[in-house]
């Protein structure tokens, strides 16, 4: 196991799941295992994973079953912020909303409808059901509103190529905070492998556009996700810290020179990222990437932005 890089550095993790399915399960054991591996992990956010969804009632809410979960699997704090899931195309989508703040218990806070979609079968997951365009949707964009009325806010899953798609429902609703999960998604698979060249420089061109939004926030992380191009998943237990600040760490260092350290925040995308490397060496790998940042740049970008943009003080 590495030395853990500045173990006092405080970190608010903005990205995990929980789910119990079969044979593969991450609930509050495992997480905590994660949390207590080494960094000083403060608070997390939860996002929507289809964890718990009721099996009954109004197909609309049985999304605000996965807050109840949430709940049921962490009675105390320590997952200060739950991002859940309503369709925004549905046309009782404030009664959703509604319920999952109430089911929430002051912990909601706010919703990701995923629009990952590719013409590719190499990059899109079977039998996924999203549609293409999703963010372009009328109904989509009747819904949208409903996030601010409830001050609520919006997490964005995406393939680089749709970044423009995000950049458009940004500026129709500047009142809407929006979170981009994953660094934008930068596709490295399929028909994207043989030409990264004009993919990262689509990728670049597309953030930096999107960047001039104020009301869109850039998560930085996913990069353990096989769909970016690497072959971690393949050895896991020999990807050191080094290897993925080699990799990305000239990107990320972009991105938050592009949104600046108020619009950027470091997470784990845990478990899913585990299949590339443990918690402990991608917080590692964060912290080297980080290394030239004042402290308080590093304080934002570890927490301070994330504990914002949630609002988990309040």
């Amino acid at each position: 196991m590495e030395e853990i890089l500045e173990p006092e550095l405080l970190i608010c993790d903005p990205h995990h799941h929980l789910w119990d399915r079969p044979g593969d399960r991450y609930m509050t054991e495992e997480l905590m295992a994660d949390l207590e591996s080494g960094h000083r992990i403060e608070r997390t956010v939860f996002i929507e994973c289809r964890s718990g969804y009721r099996t009954d009632g109004p197909e609309a809410f049985r999304p605000v079953g996965e807050t109840e979960f949430v709940l049921a699997a962490d009675p105390g704090d320590t997952i200060a912020g739950i991002i859940g899931h309503a369709d925004l195309r549905l046309p009782e989508v404030d009664d959703v909303l509604k319920a999952q703040i109430e089911a929430g218990q002051g912990r909601f806070r706010g919703i990701r409808q995923i629009n990952a979609w590719d013409a590719s079968p190499d990059v899109q997951r079977a039998g996924s059901t999203i549609p293409a365009h999703l963010l372009g949707d009328a109904d989509f964009k009747r819904g949208f509103p409903g996030l601010g009325r409830n001050g609520l806010s919006f997490e964005a899953w995406l393939y680089h190529p749709q970044i423009p798609e995000l950049t458009e429902v940004a500026r129709a609703f500047p009142e809407v905070p929006i979170l981009l999960d994953h660094l934008g998604g930068m596709v490295g698979v399929g028909p994207y492998r043989d030409h990264q060249a004009d993919v990262h420089a689509t990728w670049r061109a597309s953030l930096s556009e999107l960047a001039t939004c104020p009301n869109v926030t850039i998560k930085l992380g996913g990069i353990g996700m096989p769909m970016f191009g690497m072959d971690w998943h393949e050895h896991p237990d020999s990807t050191t810290s080094a290897d993925i600040a080699n990799r990305w760490g000239d990107d990320i260092r972009w991105c938050i020179e592009e949104f600046g350290v108020e619009r950027a925040m470091f997470e784990s995308n845990f478990p899913v990222d585990k299949v590339s490397c443990s918690y402990a060496v991608l917080w590692n790998a964060f912290k080297i990437i980080a290394a030239d940042a004042s402290s308080s740049e590093k304080a934002a970008l570890f927490h301070d932005t994330a504990v914002r943009f949630y609002r988990l003080d309040d």
